[in-house]
C-alpha cells in the first residue's frame, strides 16, 4: 500500500521541523528502540517498551508514563511501510485510531526535513486531537533534537 498524502486537511495534523543532521541519523533515532524510548512523547513523559518489532507488519507496544504519576497511556501500533531512510508509516490500533506517516527528506544543505502526519478516518476524531497535538508534537521534536545532539556527540 502506498502512503496517502491526499486526505483532506481537516482529517490530518501535520508537524514539520528541520534537523541539522542527515536523514539516516534521524531515521536511526526513530528505528533504534534504545534511542526512541528516550525521546518519544511529550515533555517529561517516559516510556516502557513491551514490543518493538520494527518491520512491515511488526508491532510496537508501549506505555507512556505521564510526568509526576499523571497516568499510564497504553499504545499499540502496527508498522505498515518502512522505507529506510525515507519513510515510516504505521497504524495506531489503540484508541484514538489514526495512521502516522513520517518522512525524512534531505535538504540542499544536508539537513533533514521531518514531516509527521497524523491521519484520521474522519474529521470528528481529528477535531478532538487537534487542540493539543501540534504543541505535543513540538515537545516531542524538542526531545528528538536533544537525542540527535547526543548521537552526534557521544560521551
Amino acid at each position: 500500500m502506498q502512503p496517502d498524502f491526499n486526505l483532506p486537511s481537516e482529517q490530518q495534523i501535520t508537524s514539520t521541523r528541520i534537523f541539522e543532521t542527515t536523514p539516516e541519523r534521524v531515521f536511526r533515532a526513530w528505528s533504534d528502540p534504545e534511542q526512541l524510548k528516550d525521546w518519544w512523547g511529550p515533555k517529561d513523559f517516559t516510556n516502557t517498551f513491551e514490543i518493538f518489532d520494527f518491520r512491515p507488519g511488526g508491532t510496537w507496544k508501549f506505555v507512556m508514563h505521564g510526568p509526576g504519576g499523571e497516568g499510564n497511556y497504553k499504545n499499540e501500533v502496527i508498522f505498515e511501510i518502512i522505507d529506510e531512510p525515507r519513510l515510516i508509516m504505521w497504524n495506531r490500533v489503540t484508541q484514538p485510531y489514526f495512521r502516522v506517516l513520517t518522512t525524512f527528506e534531505s535538504t540542499e544543505d544536508g539537513n533533514t526535513l521531518l514531516t509527521f502526519r497524523m491521519q484520521f478516518a474522519d474529521k470528528e476524531t481529528c477535531d478532538k486531537i487537534r487542540p493539543f497535538a501540534p504543541e505535543k508534537n513540538e515537545e516531542n521534536f524538542d526531545r528528538l533534537e536533544r537525542t540527535l545532539t547526543q548521537m552526534a556527540n557521544p560521551r
